[in-house]
């Protein structure tokens, strides 16, 4: 009777065990899975190490809604184009198709090597469309007389005040989704999170200008 209890014991020691091994089993696959996701969304989403925190931010796709809209109030200009932060490309794609010259700044190396290769699958030229992996922030945007962004609430205040001062007179600026917090707009298209927002240089300076004058 003793042998069967000890012989019972020991069966059900092993069956713990063995539970034991298959949730650690079971636990690290899911934990290498979960880095594996994390991995590659970091790589897709996020942008590099060098800038700054508060200016960074993660890829966000265009809709085919956003693009149309941003295109609409882009409708009868000409000349360069710069998309801060390109994502997915989308944006240049369509603006190339429209004439633009353009440049997508991008620093995330496998956003840029996803949207390089569609240039090429595209047959898109390089005069037309070029993407470069360089950090806006850090760059002399007054070559560009349209300017196209996509970012977020956080940085849109700063943005306002590089684009002021380096943009030229003449040049449009257009942001999805989230407004500038003191530009005057000069008209919107879209609604929700398809919402975009133009802004003239020229009527943002002038009214800088009187509120310089007239504090």
């Amino acid at each position: 009777m003793e042998d069967s209890i000890e012989v019972m014991l020991q069966e059900q020691n092993s069956k713990l065990l063995s539970r034991y091994r298959d949730n650690r089993v079971l636990a690290f696959a899911a934990g290498a899975i979960f880095s594996g996701i994390y991995g590659l969304w970091a790589m897709f989403c996020l942008p590099g190490m060098k800038v700054p925190f508060r200016l960074k931010v993660p890829f966000l796709p265009s809709t085919k809604e956003q693009t149309e809209n941003v295109m609409k109030l882009l409708e009868g200009r000409q000349g360069r184009l710069a998309d801060l932060g390109s994502g997915d490309g989308q944006l240049v794609f369509a603006a190339c198709s429209a004439g633009f010259q353009c440049t997508g700044f991008e620093i995330n190396s496998m956003l840029l090597a996803y949207f390089r290769g569609q240039a090429w699958w595209r047959g898109i030229p390089h005069t037309h469309a070029t993407f470069v992996k360089q950090d806006f922030w850090k760059t002399d945007l007054s070559k560009y007389t349209n300017v196209v962004a996509f970012l977020t609430p956080a940085v849109m205040a700063d943005l306002e005040v590089k684009l002021l001062k380096e943009l030229p007179v003449d040049a449009r600026v257009v942001v999805c989704r989230f407004p500038f917090p003191h530009w005057p707009q000069s008209c919107t298209g879209g609604s929700g999170l398809d919402q975009v927002w133009a802004y003239n240089v020229s009527k943002t300076r002038d009214t800088d200008s009187s509120l310089k004058t007239h504090p």
